[in-house]
């Protein structure tokens, strides 16, 4: 298998908002994403941009209302879908209690508060919680607390 290219992870995901110059400033504030590319339309909104949290790359962009498909298909925000998400993101931090705090802080929705998931000594334990970022995109951050004995 080649590398990637310089910068960027295996799988990257992109995800759309109402607003989507409003999702990042929320993404940055709430979630601790860092902003390393925004390309501004001539109408303002966002046409492209790239947020990382460690290697993690997110894509966030325009969804709904009058947009064109892109590629022929209509993307959305789960605010414009009644709070229906097709997918769900899970990002590793460093401290799972703290990172549930700044989220709440900043107004997110916290689905499952942070918690142990134990699968037993031959597989790993992991505490996680569950948010609901500002359109609704559900996410799982999640502590690795202990790694499979081998």
């Amino acid at each position: 298998m080649k590398p990637t290219p310089k910068g960027w992870p295996r799988l990257s995901s992109s995800l759309f908002y109402e607003n989507a110059a409003e999702a990042i400033a929320w993404l940055v504030k709430a979630f601790g994403f860092e902003l390393q590319l925004k390309v501004d339309g001539e109408d303002g909104s966002v046409v492209h941009s790239q947020l990382v949290y460690g290697e993690a790359l997110i894509m966030v962009g325009e969804g709904g209302g009058a947009r064109a498909p892109k590629f022929g298909v209509k993307m959305r925000s789960p605010r414009q879908l009644g709070g229906a998400n097709s997918q769900s993101l899970m990002l590793f931090v460093d401290d799972v209690d703290a990172h549930c705090e700044r989220a709440r802080a900043a107004g997110a929705t916290i689905i499952s508060e942070p918690s142990l998931h134990d699968y037993g000594p031959e597989y790993w334990a992991d505490r996680s919680y569950g948010a609901l970022d500002c359109d609704g995109h559900m996410w799982w951050f999640t502590e690795r607390v202990r790694n499979p004995q081998s």
